[in-house]
């Protein structure tokens, strides 16, 4: 298994390691756990080690054409300077990652896939190059750090680093004398930054953070917060709302897909299902009891009829109840009641909008 450069840190602070993709990482710190740690990212700042993400680029001539014939999303949609989130499908539409894609110019990108699809997301890309793009693994290269919550550019401020860039734009700084890669992205739904020193930089850029942050109230925080966090916002996790049999228009990621590009790996797929409609989607359920949905859990209706299954579910920390995702039969309406089969008691739930939470990435 793997470790991150920051792993030194974790250990000392006797967090509670676990495997993230292959990955040694933190899941939650020694006090209250996921639950402060949680609000501290909602109410003011938190701190997370996600160095397990991938790491890779893609350089040469015609860079931008080529991977527009690869990923779902329109990269001619962002200018140098942004990113832009998006997927790569197999053939018959289902996603192998869902990663971001850092446009620095028409020739060089910049991506950040998941830990775990890293090495496929690389080999299906170098495979499909056309001579003249290198398509490069650096996944051991950099660390990622997220700095997330509405003190986040106060942290910054303390760094020395003023920020004024959009939601989804990057730029390079310069933090205790380390280069980085700053963007405006994150995975929690509150205003924050996502930075990618390189791997000997990694410990004082950490260091530097948790310096100005503390006095603030920041908190360093584990994956365990990471994914109360998304899962209230609804954003999906490969593996779970997207998968090699889930497709992005059956996880409601339609808006991730460049429907006006002629052609991308899936695109034939992708397009029939939304013209000719599907029999399953993504869906939202708040619980309406003290049950707490769970990943692979039976969804029902009121007539005890099968109609899915949950792939995200847990304890909202800031609503105080069940809330999950669910892959279930398409004719599923806003406002129906259904049954969560819990150890093999019943819990009703709701279907409801996403987001659970409002979100302030903006």
């Amino acid at each position: 298994m793997k470790s991150s450069p920051l792993n030194g840190k974790h250990l000392a602070l006797n967090a509670k390691m676990a495997d993230f993709g292959g990955w040694l990482m933190p899941i939650e710190y020694p006090g209250a756990g996921v639950l402060a740690e949680h609000a501290a990212v909602r109410e003011r700042v938190g701190l997370f080690d996600v160095s397990h993400l991938g790491k890779a680029s893609v350089k040469g001539a015609g860079a931008v054409e080529f991977l527009n014939r690869c990923f779902t999303n329109d990269l001619n949609k962002i200018e140098s300077g942004s990113a832009q989130y998006t997927l790569l499908c197999t053939p018959t539409g289902g996603v192998v990652d869902d990663l971001i894609a850092y446009r620095n110019s028409d020739s060089d990108f910049f991506l950040v896939p998941n830990a775990s699809n890293t090495s496929d997301v690389v080999k299906i890309l170098q495979d499909e190059a056309p001579t003249g793009i290198e398509v490069t693994n650096l996944h051991s290269e950099f660390a990622v750090l997220a700095i997330q919550g509405p003190l986040a550019p106060q942290v910054l401020s303390k760094l020395g680093v003023i920020i004024d860039i959009d939601y989804m734009a990057f730029t390079h700084v310069n933090i205790s004398g380390a280069d980085v890669i700053l963007c405006r992205t994150g995975y929690t739904g509150e205003l924050g930054f996502e930075l990618l020193p390189k791997v000997a930089d990694a410990s004082r850029v950490w260091d530097a953070i948790v310096d100005v942050m503390t006095p603030l109230g920041g908190v360093i925080c584990g994956l365990g917060a990471r994914d109360t966090l998304r899962t209230e916002m609804g954003y999906p996790l490969h593996g779970h709302e997207l998968s090699l049999e889930i497709t992005p228009v059956e996880a409601n990621a339609g808006w991730a897909v460049g429907w006006k590009k002629e052609s991308f790996i899936g695109s034939e797929k992708l397009k029939s299902q939304k013209e000719n409609g599907l029999s399953r989607k993504n869906y939202a359920l708040k619980s309406l009891d003290r049950g707490i949905p769970r990943t692979g859990m039976i969804v029902k209706n009121q007539d005890g009829d099968v109609v899915g299954q949950i792939t995200s579910g847990t304890f909202s920390p800031t609503l105080k109840h069940g809330i999950g995702l669910a892959i279930l039969q398409s004719d599923v309406v806003l406002g129906q009641i259904l049954m969560i089969d819990v150890r093999g008691r019943d819990s009703q739930c709701e279907v409801v909008k996403l987001p659970f939470v409002t979100s302030h990435v903006r």
